[in-house]
């Protein structure tokens, strides 16, 4: 059941985001975002992680009448929602609930009530909670003010496989009753932001484009040469910052962790072989700031709110660009300092690879491409606040961001008119588009396969560039592209097209500087290396406050957080923190003219924190300023038993990996450690459709009467090179399984 809008002037919203969120003015598209939504219309929002996506649909569920859908796809993240908006609206606990399945028969029925008496505002909702047929015959009886879909790009990301409920999120809402849409998301290409739009029937809703970027963060890339020595370095020099890692595998998540509490840090890690409550566990410790580093997979992230992260640290090289920039933009979305730092290493690209065996031809190439945009941003020299804003579409205006690596340290330029003319000519001298690697290999004169199949080793161009080598050429490609003399064409596997600009340019020539690629080492990071303590730590404070009062505040919040059991940041946030070091409030009153605070929090959790600021500023005879002016700112068992399950239901293995968002290769690892724990499992449905009888006999003989060990290595080596590596784990697996247990 929809509700009746109602007009609401500018003043009202204004002193409600006050009141509410501690704020004084909208930041960037949000008002006009907010006006839209509550004149009934619908709405897209492309916006970066950090840029305030939450307020734009938080806000107007505050003023309408009814009660906003929010459909979040993570039951952590939409407690963090709900614990937040608890927190900024005083006395009224009822006023954001969420709904989904870590709730019981009493709880869900609490959540009911407060609908049905209209005191809730924002319901938070899994797209499969919301499919349920019970769910959506209460909600009917409910008047819904709008429809907010959270992380929108999971419609086209997850829906297609493994989450099919976000595809059917237009149809049940069409049942429950009509009410404008709002779909947010902090990254999408124009193709998946065309499949969002399809898939909800909001082809004519008004588009808010944000910036992609992100000022306060730093990107840099590091040869993966000694990893863990930098990563401990690092957070040595920077004590006390709240960080995340992301490793490729579980394995190195654990590694990580207990490496840098050996090292004295505090760390824990996250990924989705942990069960359910020890990964809460983590995650909260984390959010409450019992530790400082997360060390996770990409399992850990989008549900996680927390303003005051400083560090992110790719130890291995995501798997594509939008990867990179959404867990980068977990740092800083305070408007603080953020450093994203990535180490590369081309071995981690082939890892990536390897994960993709067993997916369609044409997934596995699209995956490939992306992996190359990867590879193509870690080895350049170009800025790379360039080159990101130029993968989402954006041009970034100036030369030199200032705050990345390559701008800061840069690489010698050099005229390369010539050879981006010579580039030019032979896309235009080509009937078809190719991809750039192949152009490359053509300047280069790499001879291979695929070239002598087109008779591309023929063409006048082939070796004209043989000096320089294919990375060279890559290298002018990517930046020809930077340019806008070439086109990337993604959906067509990254097929390169000369544009109207690059014609432009082949007829009128003139002077550009471009920079070489970057070289990297091989990734040697010796496990035996013994890793002792670094450098003493730098004594830093942020902002221009009093340090030693941040400190006994920060004492103070973490108190109140810890009874309340909520996230620090939920109290209050350090620029709300740092903003007291400077102001000196004594009374609840003036603490609610401090950035962020607002009367609800003020009052909820201001007595304790004006209290200690008053005796601190009569014991130190600080002398506060006359007026106040506010500165303006801008799981492993859950796993275990859904595959065993999964299993005894005989499901194909493809079924079961996509549905846990795992590649083949990390399923049989599973597969292998249950079976290792005593579990007996019969996968021969499986192996009876992927690997022939004569092949299953050899390697089962192999392991029944040859081998002197399990070890996959020696039985590949003993085999000889016609038996697949999977083929010989999932003999080895039965082996195990029908004599071992």
């Amino acid at each position: 059941m929809s509700s009746k809008k109602v007009k609401i002037d500018r003043e009202e919203i204004h002193n409600k985001l006050k009141t509410f969120f501690g704020f004084d003015s909208f930041k960037g598209q949000q008002e006009e975002i907010i006006n839209h939504l509550l004149s009934g219309k619908s709405a897209f929002v492309l916006m970066p992680t950090g840029g305030g996506k939450s307020l734009c649909y938080q806000l107007p569920a505050l003023c309408l009448p009814g009660t906003a859908i929010i459909i979040s796809p993570l039951i952590a993240l939409m407690k963090n929602q709900v614990d937040a908006i608890r927190g900024f609206v005083s006395g009224q606990e009822g006023i954001a609930h969420f709904l989904n399945s870590s709730l019981n028969k009493a709880q869900i029925q609490e959540v009911k009530n407060d609908l049905i008496s209209g005191i809730t505002k924002l319901l938070y909702v899994a797209p499969e909670s919301l499919t349920k047929e019970e769910n959506i015959m209460f909600l009917k009886t409910i008047p819904i003010s709008f429809y907010a879909i959270d992380e929108a790009h999971c419609i086209s990301e997850c829906g297609h496989d493994f989450r099919p409920e976000y595809r059917r999120i237009h149809e049940i809402s069409g049942r429950i009753g009509k009410a404008p849409f709002i779909a947010l998301t902090a990254t999408a290409t124009p193709k998946v932001q065309s499949d969002i739009q399809k898939n909800l029937d909001m082809q004519d809703a008004k588009v808010f484009k944000s910036s992609f970027d992100r000022s306060n963060l730093y990107y840099e890339i590091r040869d993966k040469s000694n990893p863990k020595k930098e990563i401990i370095k690092f957070i040595k020099d920077n004590p006390g910052k709240s960080g995340i890692i992301y490793c490729l595998s579980r394995k190195t998540v654990e590694e990580i962790a207990e490496l840098l509490n050996v090292n004295g840090i505090k760390a824990l890690p996250y990924h989705a072989g942990l069960d359910a409550n020890t990964r809460t566990h983590n995650q909260d410790a984390f959010l409450m700031e019992e530790v400082d580093v997360i060390v996770a997979t990409i399992a850990f992230g989008m549900g996680i709110d927390k303003p005051d992260i400083r560090f992110v640290i790719h130890y291995g090289i995501p798997k594509s660009l939008e990867g990179y920039y959404q867990e980068t933009g977990r740092a800083g979305r305070d408007g603080g300092e953020g450093r994203c730092i990535a180490f590369y290493s081309y071995k981690d690209i082939l890892k990536l690879e390897k994960f993709m065996q067993g997916k369609p031809v044409s997934e596995q190439e699209f995956g490939k491409q992306l992996l190359m945009d990867v590879v193509s941003y870690a080895e350049s020299n170009q800025c790379r606040r360039k080159t990101l804003l130029n993968y989402f579409g954006e041009d970034y205006p100036n030369e030199n961001c200032g705050c990345c690596d390559n701008c800061l340290y840069p690489k010698k330029k050099f005229d390369g008119k010539e050879d981006m003319l010579t580039a030019i000519e032979l896309v235009l001298s080509l009937k078809e588009n190719f991809k750039a690697e192949h152009l490359a290999d053509i300047l280069a004169g790499k001879s291979n396969s695929l070239i002598k199949s087109y008779n591309h080793h023929k063409s006048e161009f082939f070796g004209i560039g043989k000096d320089n080598g294919p990375r060279f050429w890559l290298a002018i490609i990517r930046q020809g592209i930077i340019f806008h003399f070439f086109n990337k064409d993604i959906e067509r596997y990254g097929l390169i097209s000369v544009t109207e600009q690059g014609r432009q340019f082949l007829e009128k020539p003139y002077t550009i500087m471009l920079t070489e690629d970057r070289e990297f080492a091989d990734d040697t990071d010796p496990d035996d290396e013994e890793i002792t303590s670094v450098s003493a730590a730098k004594n830093h404070v942020e902002g221009g406050g009093d340090p030693t009062l941040l400190a006994m505040l920060k004492d103070v919040r973490k108190g109140i957080s810890k009874r309340l059991n909520l996230p620090p940041w939920v109290i209050f946030n350090d620029t709300s923190l740092e903003d007291m070091t400077i102001l000196y409030p004594i009374t609840v009153k003036e603490l609610e003219k401090c950035q962020g605070v607002g009367e609800g929090k003020a009052k909820k959790f201001g007595k304790e924190v004006v209290e200690l600021i008053a005796k601190y500023v009569e014991e130190n005879d600080i002398l506060r300023p006359d007026d106040f002016v506010v500165r303006t700112v801008a799981n492993k068992s859950a796993n275990k038993v859904y595959i065993i399950q999964s299993i005894d239901r005989r499901l194909p293995f493809e079924d079961i990996a996509r549905t846990k968002d795992m590649s083949i290769p990390e399923l049989i690892e599973e597969v292998e450690s249950i079976v290792s724990s005593g579990t007996k499992l019969n996968i021969d449905y499986y192996i009876r459709q992927t690997i022939d009888d004569d092949k299953l006999a050899d390697i089962y003989d192999y392991f029944k009467l040859e081998a002197e060990t399990d070890s996959v290595a020696d039985a590949m080596r003993d085999l000889g090179p016609f038996y697949d590596e999977n083929e010989i784990r999932l003999v080895r697996i039965k082996f195990l399984s029908e004599l071992g247990n």
